[in-house]
């Protein structure tokens, strides 16, 4: 059995995720792994656990928080 990182947990289904820089971790469900690796909304705080927006090194859930917090440009349908 492995540890969760996050939680601590011993688990027999525990998995590796090994990100492209070589850091990750052991975790004991998607739900540990994404609160250790998933990048926080800059507006609302939010985890982002699709594709987000990005803009100038800044993350966002959604064009809707983008845009509160003063991006320009981003909408989520084109």
């Amino acid at each position: 059995m492995a540890r969760c990182d996050l939680c601590g947990n011993d688990y027999d289904k525990a998995f590796k995720v090994t990100l492209a820089d070589g850091s990750g971790g052991t975790y004991d469900s998607f739900e540990c792994a994404i609160q250790a690796l998933a990048p926080t909304c800059e507006h609302c705080g939010c985890r982002i656990i699709g594709h987000g927006a990005e803009s100038d090194g800044r993350f966002f859930c959604c064009a809707h928080c983008a845009t509160h917090a003063g991006v320009e440009g981003i909408d989520d349908r084109a």
